[in-house]
């Protein structure tokens, strides 16, 4: 589903496009940014841009001396000498070693582009009173007020300064590369992993090869983000690395022609009759590759296959349309979610086409406590209409949509703009998607959660999904969370419990509240003891190029 109406602020048009459990939106004036040097006329834009844009789509109306306040405050982390106090009703005073300084009237509540030239005055003033200040260049500058801004907002919202949002950037929509993850050694780079279908598999690159020197310099002299402008570059280049292989005597070269990456965020195994998929986000191709993989699926198990399994245990999120059109691959009809917020365009509502792309296989999804945002909207459509079960803990909570917008300094405001809603009309923010089948907390024993489905268990679930929660009370949402703690633990007895499932249509069928060929209850009934918990082996963090 294309969502590129326009949205409209009171005095700044923003285009649309719904992202990173967010809408991306451009804004115009990016010239003259490109120095690293701070400029008064620059940050006034800047700043103006940045109070537009939260009194136009924050979720909540705040103040924009409240706003200025908090971000000019944060100039004592940079010189402890200084201080912004308020004035009563007559604006702002400077202070320096507790002598006030220079004294500033407070702007009309709605005049934010008289908003922007105070905060960059404040700045110019500052840097004229301290050398620390002064010495700072304008990234460092923006992002301080900036992180002070947003500091008064909600969690979910960020600044990322100029080089920040050129990553983010790359991570939703793709940049010029090569297709491999990488990690920074003494003797060279790395290749940790290459992705499917990319030039460095095209080239014959392989994960464990070292890299020894990009066009002909030593890769061991460049940091990680060097490494990382190195090897992206436009689409069609080419770039030389001498490799380094465990299996061969002599380091050889390679010739690799970049081309447009989009990290990859699905991956496929075929485990006897089951399709695992883990999805790790939701980019710009997360449904496109699901529906390859899929089709793979089908064409390499064919009538065998059971069921799918779609893993997101720790998928953190991301693209609002692409969580939409990966449940909508499964769907036959109906909503999906839908996003409600204090802007009028916030109101939106997502259905399914009613046709769905794969047979009607069973389905499980895995989720954890760090399954966010975008992963909970597809748990949750999918278990609504009962087309999944779910599985694991309960999720994360992050029930909120945020819009990116771009800013003339080429950085991004993250702002939350919405919540969203399940297709039962609950709303997941704090509260989370509640397991059908829960294996956190005092139900972690294998034999005894497969007797409590047949004894009804996941019945108990189906009615707390329905119950209303005041999530502003602590002890009302900790008692409802209790039922189905959250656990950011990726347990292989999660993966097992989902196996059985889909392997036995009784039990799955049990555990979807349906009749069974045999009500009989297995005979093997363990008391909840618990079981030690099987951590998931920490991630490297390593950027795709």
């Amino acid at each position: 589903m294309r969502s590129d109406r326009p949205l409209r602020s009171g005095t700044r048009a923003l285009g649309t496009l719904f992202g990173l459990l967010l809408l991306m939106a451009c804004t115009a004036g990016n010239a003259g940014f490109s120095s690293a040097e701070y400029d008064s006329e620059r940050a006034a834009r800047l700043f103006t841009a940045g109070y537009h844009d939260i009194a136009g789509v924050y979720i909540e109306a705040v103040p924009p001396r409240q706003l200025a306040q908090a971000g000019l405050s944060e100039l004592h982390d940079m010189d402890p000498r200084l201080a912004l106090e308020p004035e009563e009703d007559k604006g702002f005073v400077l202070r320096v070693e507790d002598q006030p300084a220079l004294h500033y009237a407070l702007p009309r509540q709605q005049d934010y582009d008289a908003w922007g030239a105070l905060t960059a005055r404040v700045l110019d003033d500052a840097r004229a009173l301290s050398p620390a200040v002064a010495e700072a260049e304008g990234e460092e500058l923006y992002g301080t007020v900036f992180g002070g801004i947003v500091g008064e907002l909600d969690g979910f919202s960020r600044y990322s300064g100029r080089d920040q949002a050129r990553e983010n950037r790359a991570g939703r929509s793709g940049f010029g590369g090569i297709g491999v993850r990488i990690r920074n050694e003494d003797d060279g780079v790395r290749i940790l992993s290459v992705m499917e279908d990319t030039p460095a598999e095209r080239a014959g690159l392989q994960g464990r090869d070292l890299i020894l020197a990009i066009d002909g310099a030593p890769a061991k002299e460049f940091d990680q983000y060097e490494v990382v402008q190195q090897l992206r570059g436009p689409v069609n280049s080419r770039v030389r690395l001498l490799i380094e292989r465990e299996e061969v005597e002599t380091p050889f070269q390679v010739n690799v022609q970049r081309a447009h990456i989009v990290p990859q965020t699905v991956h496929y195994s075929l485990e006897d009759s089951v399709a695992v998929f883990r999805v790790t986000g939701f980019n710009h191709a997360t449904t496109a590759t699901l529906r390859r993989k899929l089709v793979q699926a089908e064409r390499e198990a064919g009538d065998r296959l059971s069921g799918y399994l779609l893993d997101l245990r720790s998928n953190p999120g991301g693209l609002l349309e692409q969580s939409v059109s990966v449940a909508d691959i499964f769907l036959e009809g109906g909503r999906i979610v839908s996003t409600h917020g204090r802007h009028p365009d916030s109101h939106q509502y997502f259905e399914s086409r009613h046709e769905a792309r794969v047979p009607p296989r069973p389905m499980v999804v895995l989720i954890n406590g760090n399954s966010a945002s975008a992963s909970e909207i597809v748990a949750a459509a999918l278990q609504d209409a009962g087309r999944a079960l779910v599985v694991g803990s309960g999720s994360y909570g992050k029930g909120t949509v945020q819009t990116v917008l771009r800013l003339p300094n080429e950085g991004e405001l993250t702002l939350t703009w919405a919540r969203f809603h399940a297709p039962s009309g609950y709303s997941l923010d704090r509260r989370g998607v509640m397991p059908d089948v829960c294996t956190s907390g005092e139900t972690q024993d294998e034999e005894a959660l497969m007797s409590g489905i047949y004894q009804g268990f996941t019945r108990e679930h189906r009615a707390l999904r329905r119950q209303r929660v005041a999530v502003e009370d602590p002890g009302e949402l900790a008692a409802f969370r209790a039922h189905c703690p959250k656990d950011d633990a990726e347990r292989e007895a999660d993966m097992r419990i989902a196996m059985k499932l889909l392997r036995d249509p009784n039990l799955y069928a049990a555990a979807q509240g349906l009749p069974t060929v045999t009500a009989e209850v297995p005979r093997s009934e363990v008391l909840l003891d618990q079981a030690p918990s099987i951590e998931a082996p920490a991630g490297v963090s390593a950027p795709a190029q």
